[in-house]
């Protein structure tokens, strides 16, 4: 899998299902909308966490560590295939590409690139 933890990361369909207030609706625009940053990868299930996107509730009861319990609002994973990295540069989404570069010691090291520009990511 090409995507890290701590990438932005383009939302290509679904899970768009946002805790936002009218302020935010009103200012962004879409793509704006749909991009954001991966918490957690999870390789064996091929599977992202998104911050602030998918966002699902949970009903809990109470208990020790939360005395109150209540609807908890937290983030669902979302499938890798349905992101894509988001690159600055373009302005959205780009496909991953890997390039192998020659270090100063002699020793050749793998490094990601944005395939519609070139740069290492």
């Amino acid at each position: 899998m090409d995507i890290k933890k701590g990438d932005m990361v383009f939302i290509l369909s679904g899970a768009l299902r946002r805790h936002e207030s009218k302020k935010d609706k009103s200012e962004d625009s879409s793509d704006s909308k749909r991009v954001g940053k991966v918490l957690f990868v999870d390789r064996k299930k091929n599977t992202v966490l998104v911050e602030g996107f998918n966002i699902v509730k949970r009903h809990s009861k109470p208990s020790q560590t939360n005395q109150q319990g209540g609807i908890v609002e937290k983030e669902a994973p979302i499938h890798r295939s349905r992101v894509a990295l988001y690159s600055a540069e373009v302005g959205g989404p780009t496909r991953i590409g890997t390039k192998f570069i020659e270090g100063p010691d002699g020793r050749k090291t793998r490094v990601r690139i944005c395939r519609k520009t070139g740069s290492e990511i």
